[in-house]
């Protein structure tokens, strides 16, 4: 009887794992992790490579930006048909391959321009790649959605976020070797050439034949009705109310009537959590190769390579610790960690350039880092509307990004101004506001389990 139990789950993991979705997924999700460190930390590491200041190297990483407002162009993305490509490939491909084809066009045009000679041109190349990629972003995960059942959806997500970490791996080490043994020309041409790898996958993969976004035109409809009759407005205006309240005002009005008096502060812990962490990022990379002197190897064997599985081994931890101590307790020791961890980079700063202290330092960022995000995304999903659950995790994850992304532009100049030691201790000093609204939030846990939305969740795993 046990034999026959273990027989059957893996060969119900082996049948799940070996559907087209799922393989699909894969590298959908390398297609999307591929651009982002281009425009990010490897793009930063070229910059200081080749002698721009740093506080031009800060300002370059107001890039990742776009990121953080997707939200906002992305009823675009899921309205709009594009002429020919449409018919050809249907609404979500013809989305991707065009995402793509900027993402790969942008790619290119980086390697042949010279940092040091136009240093704008480069950004506007760089903002071509972060805007397209950012849409891809938004074409995939409508795609993930679409393409599967909701009892496939967690398999779909976990081959996804395996390729997105890869691509990372190859965006980052990946692209740091190829600069140290060729040229930046050279890794940035090889990192526009696998944009193919996710082209390729879009070619062969099926469009979706259920569009689960049907519920938001049929809110659209009803409030267009509602508007026309009450207000007596042209019928444009009153489908442009329509399309209005379902995209965008009703999952503000569901989020403030639900969570009423704490909502603000809801929302303002989701800007500030991550400001510490990643305004850090931005940084990193210059403070390994200009201020300690490491080589870009030795940058890529910690920091992309051994720093990749520390990530991965911290959110496994933090997933662990979530489901056993709640998920309120593991986001405020995250925010702790976070800022504690920014801290020895100060240390670090202090002393000769060791590569063992420096993976020592490396491990308990990304361990932290690891525990910090996963209860981060635990804490907004559990607070999430089944109505509105897609757009308002949306909104969700472009308020925790871009605080820290927009001040993370100034880190520069505090750099050039007062030091790296300075820097790092100020960055640890922006993680306090989270700590504390964390604290605040926990003295209301009651207050919040009342108000969260009654799904079906493990008892240790509250909003």
């Amino acid at each position: 009887m046990l034999f026959d139990t273990r027989w059957a789950l893996i060969r119900d993991t082996i049948y799940t794992y070996t559907r087209w979705q799922v393989i699909a997924l894969l590298f959908l999700g390398f297609s999307a992790g591929l651009p982002f460190l281009l425009v990010f930390s490897t793009l930063n590491a070229r910059l200081a490579d080749v002698g721009v200041e740093t506080a031009t190297i800060g300002f370059f990483s107001w890039l990742g930006i776009t990121y953080s407002i997707k939200v906002f162009w992305a009823p675009v993305v899921d309205r709009l048909k594009l002429p020919i490509l449409d018919r050809v490939f249907g609404k979500r491909r013809s989305w991707i391959l065009l995402a793509q084809a900027g993402i790969a066009t942008g790619l290119y045009l980086m390697a042949q321009v010279d940092a040091t000679v136009n240093p704008e041109l480069l950004a506007w190349c760089g903002l071509l790649v972060a805007f397209s990629s950012a849409t891809q972003d938004i074409g995939i995960d409508a795609y993930r959605i679409e393409i599967a059942g909701e009892r496939l959806q967690a398999a779909l997500a976990a081959t996804y976020i395996f390729g997105y970490r890869l691509a990372l791996l190859v965006a980052g080490a990946g692209a740091l070797y190829l600069a140290e043994f060729w040229s930046w020309q050279v890794s940035y041409e090889v990192m526009a050439a696998l944009v193919g790898v996710g082209v390729l996958t879009v070619l062969i993969v099926r469009e979706p034949q259920v569009n689960h976004f049907a519920a938001a035109a049929d809110i659209a409809h009803k409030i267009e009705q509602e508007a026309a009759n009450r207000s007596h407005l042209p019928p444009r205006l009153a489908r442009l109310a329509g399309w209005f309240y379902a995209a965008v005002a009703g999952p503000f009005l569901d989020f403030f009537r639900r969570y009423r008096e704490l909502a603000v502060a809801i929302l303002v812990l989701v800007a500030v959590y991550r400001i510490a962490d990643i305004a850090m990022g931005v940084m990193a990379n210059p403070f390994y190769l200009d201020f300690m002197g490491f080589s870009k190897t030795q940058v890529a064997d910690v920091t992309k390579i051994f720093g990749f599985f520390m990530t991965i081994a911290g959110s496994l931890v933090g997933g662990v610790l979530v489901v056993r101590y709640g998920v309120r307790k593991i986001l405020l020791a995250g925010a702790i960690m976070t800022a504690a961890t920014n801290l020895l980079f100060v240390l670090l700063a202090q002393y000769p350039p060791d590569i063992y202290t420096l993976a020592v330092v490396v491990s308990a960022d990304n361990l932290s880092g690891g525990i910090a995000n996963v209860a981060l995304i635990a804490w907004l999903s559990s607070m999430t509307s089944a109505s509105f659950t897609a757009t308002q995790y949306a909104l969700f994850s472009s308020l925790m990004t871009l605080p820290g992304k927009f001040l993370g532009g100034f880190s520069g100049i505090v750099v050039a101004d007062f030091g790296y030691a300075e820097f790092f201790t100020i960055s640890a000093i922006m993680g306090i506001p989270a700590i504390m609204l964390v604290l605040f939030l926990m003295s209301r846990g009651e207050r919040l389990d009342a108000l969260a939305p009654k799904v079906e969740v493990e008892p240790e795993v509250r909003a």
